[in-house]
């Protein structure tokens, strides 16, 4: 399955190679939610409330009301997900919060399963280097993202893992990096980090992975299928 991802910086729709670089922005959200509004899920990352410098909160019931979404960026507390999935949002996406230190909070996601069931929790997996990355990608820890996706297995309904180091170049993922965490976790495996091609996409879906698309959408090199799997 192909996710879109629509990231929100500033009020608008941008796209950022290795979470840093602004290439593209767009204030026209009309065009992007009619041509998401067939895909089953779309992906909304508030890049400001990850990074710790202000939200786009008020913009998301442009979407989630909208469009069947997945939601992240910036949520960290009970009241944090019970606001973003009081606006519509079918799930969350939660993941700097799971970690305290270089150790794996077990604790907060069991507080977050327990509340919400993990059915509705996307738990992010960001790895740089080999190792979790975690406030906004601005922080690596010692963390390996197979233990870390071990250790959670019990407590959300999908795994969202982004290759950081591919991230935005359009470049492809590496298949055998993520063939591997398909192997440790029975949950939904979505991935993202570079995808750039229908063809890319099949191949993780015959891997049992789903792929989440942003730059070669938003560049013109990746079409959208109007009909899609």
């Amino acid at each position: 399955m192909l996710i879109p991802s629509m990231d929100l910086m500033g009020g608008k729709i941008v796209q950022l190679v290795q979470g840093e670089k602004k290439a593209l922005e767009f204030a026209d959200f009309e065009e992007w939610i009619v041509r998401f509004a067939s895909y089953p899920l779309v992906q909304l990352i508030d890049l400001d409330a990850a990074i710790g410098t202000g939200n786009n909160r008020a913009l998301l019931r442009n979407f989630t009301e909208r469009l069947p979404c997945q939601v992240g960026g910036g949520i960290r507390s009970l009241e944090d997900a019970s606001e973003v999935l009081a606006m519509g949002a079918r799930r969350i996406i939660i993941g700097s919060v799971l970690v305290k230190g270089n150790a794996v909070n077990v604790e907060v996601a069991e507080q977050f399963a327990q509340k919400f069931q993990p059915r509705r929790m996307t738990f992010a997996v960001d790895s740089k280097g080999g190792r979790v990355a975690i406030k906004g990608w601005r922080k690596i820890t010692q963390i390996l993202p197979a233990d870390m996706m071990r250790t959670l297995e019990p407590y959300c309904g999908a795994y969202l893992y982004t290759h950081i180091d591919t991230e935005g170049l359009m470049q492809g993922i590496p298949l055998d990096a993520v063939r591997a965490l398909r192997a440790v976790t029975s949950r939904q495996l979505i991935v993202a980090g570079g995808i750039t091609s229908q063809d890319e996409v099949d191949q993780l879906h015959e891997l049992g992975i789903d792929a989440v698309v942003g730059m070669a959408i938003y560049s013109g090199q990746m079409k959208l299928d109007s009909t899609p799997a």
